[in-house]
């Protein structure tokens, strides 16, 4: 009896952690080694594919910027998505870096110095304090507060991302209400009569991100897809979850 038991746990876990048919092919289609996971908010529905690698931590990159929006709102270091961030004149690699930007554009277009910028208004100690209450992948700075997204000190997984997507969403975080509201809007990057998409993504030179959720009529789907990606493969992440939001029939 007891190794009967044993056996139906061992298949049933291996049910629960086998990737999706649909989602793997997607993937071995673009010849890309990675992960996603995609999931219903209450989990009655929920896509794998590479689980082993969606709990790995990675550096967050530009995904960082849905927390560090939320943290600069709350502590009123910028009071709305149009305030604007003065250009410091120095030039940058990305072009499009190098002008003013409000914090609805610096979002948008991954403005590095920006966010740095915001990081000289908080200290460690008070990141530290928001990290933790999110519950943010290891909750970790090194010794470069301006950097601490990108040089490897701060991790997050798939499924963490998730589960902040999701605090995100239900507003269950320690932010104020009208600082939330102006993350989700600022988050939106598609909006039709079938769904709105809100995500971001991120690049740290070899892991690349896209991670959000998408609010059809019927109900929201949350996913974070993370792989190793070139610079000449980065339009993959958005394309690869799209294709996985269709094949999986949440989108058409």
């Amino acid at each position: 009896m007891i190794l009967k038991i044993m056996l139906n746990l061992f298949l049933l876990g291996t049910l629960l952690f086998a990737n999706d048919a649909e989602i793997e092919e997607t993937f071995e289609k673009y010849n890309l080694d990675g992960t996603l996971v995609i999931a219903s908010l209450n989990n009655e529905e929920k896509y794998i594919y590479n689980d082993k690698r969606a709990h790995k931590r990675f550096t967050p990159a530009s995904t960082f910027k849905i927390p560090h929006t939320l943290i600069v709102l709350n502590e009123k270091i910028v009071n709305s998505q149009d305030d604007i961030i003065a250009w410091d004149n120095v030039k940058r690699v990305y072009e499009v870096w190098n002008q003013d930007q409000t914090l609805k554009s610096a979002f948008l277009v991954s403005c590095v110095w920006c966010y740095q910028k915001f990081t000289t208004h908080l200290s460690k100690e008070k990141y530290l304090e928001y990290l933790k209450q999110f519950n943010y992948g290891n909750a970790t700075i090194g010794s470069n507060i301006s950097e601490f997204w990108l040089d490897g000190s701060l991790k997050i997984s798939a499924y963490e991302q998730i589960d902040f997507l999701k605090k995100i969403y239900n507003h269950s975080l320690l932010a104020d209400e009208k600082s939330m509201l102006i993350v989700q809007n600022i988050l939106v990057e598609e909006e039709n009569e079938h769904y709105i998409l809100r995500a971001k993504s991120g690049w740290n030179g070899t892991i690349g991100w896209y991670v959000g959720y998408i609010t059809t009529k019927e109900k929201s789907y949350f996913f974070a897809m993370n792989g190793n990606i070139k610079k000449e493969q980065l339009h993959l992440r958005k394309e690869l979850v799209l294709k996985a939001l269709k094949v999986k029939k949440i989108i058409k």
